[in-house]
């Protein structure tokens, strides 16, 4: 099924077929595969679990935009406006004044911000709205400057021994140490030995402190974003500390099992709430769990989890809530 953004598409063909095209932003369809028997087509996505679905394409990229070449460069706008910034601006930077781009978004996600980003590099003009999306289309005039030095953020969360967070846009806590992050944090007051795997690592504050209190532990954290990626990798670095940080659609990628799986799961798909990836990790946290291994994970207390965990691993316990999260445990 096409997402809205590629049924606006579909309505400007003209402008796609013959062309050579590369895809890239919050792509989610097969809309991209669509278009291989009229065009050349290349895609690159800083999210692992599209890339991973959309293998059967030629030339596909994960992580963040490496050299590229298209005659049209179609971009799907995404809700985060600090990485939608930073993956244009760095898409353009490699591009040569005259390129055609066009840019799809969901209102709701501010795609109408596009006109303000892109002024200062060329003409933008809103050639279609439709299914609550705008279509625009731009020409580059002045190739930007990209530098990702001066994207990173860095920040010391409090009662954290001095842990160093390095980040960039689009990643969970980018700039401060979230709510739910902090009470499931405030529960590994225990040693805690073996394997740990950091599901949807972000940042990489919860593997990161893990590691920091228990030098011993093998790490093996995991992220869908690219920009997490870098992240986690960074700030492991950073502190002097040591772990394995892969790409992994939930268990895609994870090889043998583990002492201690945790994780502050997702609950947004773009700007949409969606559970099927926490689903998943409850589902398959079993299997990839020694006997008397554990998964421990928080949510916002209205999600559907504790049904989920039950269903699973046939006991679950609350080991800590606020007014609006709580910490599950549950044992293989």
């Amino acid at each position: 099924m096409l997402s809205v953004e590629s049924q606006v598409l579909t309505r400007h063909r003209d402008l796609l077929a013959g062309k050579s095209l590369h895809f890239a932003g919050f792509v989610r369809d097969d809309f991209p595969c669509q278009q291989i028997s009229q065009s050349a087509v290349s895609l690159s996505s800083v999210y692992f679990d599209y890339v991973h679905q959309a293998s059967t394409l030629p030339n596909v990229h994960f992580g963040l935009p490496a050299q590229w070449q298209a005659e049209v460069l179609v971009y799907y706008w995404g809700k985060n406006k600090q990485e939608v910034r930073f993956e244009l601006t760095h898409l353009l930077s490699l591009a040569d004044v005259g390129q055609r781009v066009l840019i799809v978004g969901e209102n709701r996600a501010g795609v109408r911000s596009v006109e303000s980003l892109l002024a200062p590099f060329g003409a933008v003009q809103k050639i279609d709205s439709a299914r609550r999306c705008g279509l625009y289309h731009f020409t580059l005039e002045r190739v930007p400057t990209f530098s990702l030095d001066g994207y990173w953020r860095c920040y010391t969360p409090a009662n954290l021994a001095g842990l160093r967070l390095f980040s960039l846009p689009g990643v969970f806590s980018a700039g401060e140490l979230d709510a739910g992050t902090a009470l499931l944090l405030s529960t590994l007051q225990s040693a805690v030995k073996g394997r740990v795997l950091d599901v949807g690592c972000g940042a990489g504050v919860i593997g990161a402190y893990i590691k920091q209190k228990n030098p011993a532990i093998e790490l093996v954290q995991s992220d869908i974003h690219a920009m997490a990626i870098a992240s986690s990798q960074r700030t492991l670095v950073e502190n002097g500390l040591h772990g394995e940080v892969v790409a992994s659609d939930v268990f895609s990628h994870i090889e043998g099992k583990f002492n201690l799986i945790i994780s502050n799961p997702p609950f947004h798909d773009g700007v949409d709430t969606a559970y099927a990836a926490t689903e998943r990790l409850i589902a398959q946290s079993k299997a990839h769990l020694y006997s008397g291994g554990e998964l421990r994970l928080v949510a916002n207390a209205f999600l559907p989890y504790p049904d989920m965990l039950a269903r699973a691993f046939g006991r679950v316990e609350v080991l800590a809530q606020s007014s609006k999260f709580k910490v599950y445990r549950a044992f293989a």
